[in-house]
């Protein structure tokens, strides 16, 4: 069976074409290295079967997909029914499109309260960015009763658990807990909200689809940290983004979910 016949039954056909490309990719990378580096005899000849995905099955994989977005009205009843540190971690999610490894990960001195404005590298990418922080995520992370953490090298964190350990980590079993996602999804089923697409990341998908209708998707691109494509020239070259241009959007994203109903549309 070739490698594109076998896909998992868990998780969306979208996911899986995605991760059977990633295992592709990399099976072909470590055989390449394995020849170059004199480790085995022969180049590996992998057949005509052993294709990555096609552009246009992916298209169409994701075209199934139900929307990962959140409407204003469920965003404003999730932050409203949420316990800290919920609250402050979703406002982080739709006014910064942090996810939850950028949360977990997320040191004090990247948050300034007193500028109002967030700077922290997005850990895939390690692309720079920064964000201005809306007065409600402000009054949130100003209200959040941290624990003390267990290790003295999580010191520095702004979210540590209420037994002291960082909110995403991987365990004695080598397994990732994800424990951002987790308290969401409990809160989601709650408030029955719970539905196909839509967990913790979805606000980071929500951010860059409202924010994309602000017309700088320069900005939105920043402030998601973005990698630049090598081949486009501009955003290589590129050496920095105005303040006014980030406010104005994250501005854009606040009205659509505070204030002005009609801003996204």
């Amino acid at each position: 069976m070739t490698p594109s016949a076998t896909l998992s039954g868990k998780g969306s056909l979208d996911s899986g074409l995605v991760a059977l490309g990633n295992l592709i990719r990399i099976t072909r990378i470590v055989f390449k290295y394995a020849f170059d580096a004199d480790l085995i005899e022969r180049s590996v000849k992998f057949g005509l079967g052993f294709k990555m995905p096609f552009q246009k099955a992916l298209r169409a994989a994701r075209n199934l997909k139900p929307l990962r977005l959140f409407k204003a009205e469920e965003l404003r009843r999730i932050v409203e029914f949420a316990s800290q540190p919920l609250p402050a971690m979703i406002l982080l999610g739709i006014n910064c499109a942090f996810g939850q490894t950028d949360i977990s990960r997320l040191p004090k001195v990247s948050i300034d309260l007193e500028s109002g404005w967030g700077k922290f590298p997005r850990h895939k990418t390690t692309v720079d960015r920064r964000c201005p922080l809306w007065p409600e995520t402000k009054a949130a992370l100003r209200n959040l009763k941290r624990p003390v953490p267990k290790d003295a090298r999580d010191g520095d964190l702004v979210f540590i658990t209420k037994y002291g350990a960082p909110f995403v980590r991987i365990n004695g079993k080598n397994t990732v807990i994800d424990s951002v996602g987790l308290e969401f999804g409990k809160l989601l089923w709650l408030l029955e909200l719970k539905r196909p697409g839509l967990n913790f990341y979805a606000l980071r998908h929500t951010f860059e689809t409202i924010a994309g209708a602000s017309r700088d998707q320069v900005a939105v691109a920043f402030i998601l940290g973005h990698a630049p494509d090598s081949d486009d020239m501009a955003a290589v070259s590129r050496e920095r983004i105005s303040n006014e241009r980030l406010v104005a959007v994250t501005q854009f994203v606040h009205d659509w979910l505070f204030g002005k109903p009609d801003a996204a549309k």
